[in-house]
């Protein structure tokens, strides 16, 4: 991973104001995509067939295991989808060296982990920011997602928890 930034002659420009509108456009396609990859898996869990089988589902089991498995796969993949959305933007932007470099990026900004490793243009920081703030809440509503769906399973006592 390289630290150095591209040449401006390389990357679109944009005034503050630009950069807050294209980060506020990818906040929203992002919260429309993940509101419905969870909707999304929330009608496959609550069709007939399926809820029968989960109202039934022991946490500790190895069914219970695999579909708790299942579902973080499945939650997860929405924030790659969201990750990868960025990434490619940066990648138009020219904003970073490569496409690796953008996914990379992407993820830690995401995530808001931050890493010093990898810098993007100064063109585009505030989109990037703009990553993170998104990123922590769409997090945060998968984990509520997440929670609410295993509360749902059966305890050893048979009960719902």
């Amino acid at each position: 991973m390289t630290n150095s930034l591209p040449d401006d002659a390389q990357v679109i420009s944009a005034t503050f104001n630009e950069q807050l509108l294209i980060g506020a456009a990818m906040i929203a396609v992002c919260v429309v995509i993940h509101g419905m990859g969870l909707f999304t898996i929330q009608r496959v869990l609550s069709g007939e067939r399926m809820s029968k089988r989960f109202e039934k589902l022991r946490p500790l089991s190895v069914t219970g295991a695999g579909f708790t498995l299942i579902a973080v796969f499945a939650i997860i993949f929405i924030h790659f989808v969201e990750i990868w959305l960025f990434a490619f933007l940066y990648d138009y932007l020219g904003a970073l060296h490569s496409f690796s470099e953008a996914l990379y990026f992407s993820t830690i900004s995401y995530a808001t982990i931050g890493y010093s490793d990898a810098s993007i243009h100064q063109e585009w920081r505030m989109v990037a920011a703009l990553e993170g703030v998104v990123g922590i809440i769409l997090l945060g509503w998968s984990t509520a997602f997440f929670v609410r769906i295993l509360g749902r399973l059966e305890g050893d006592d048979g009960k719902r928890r």
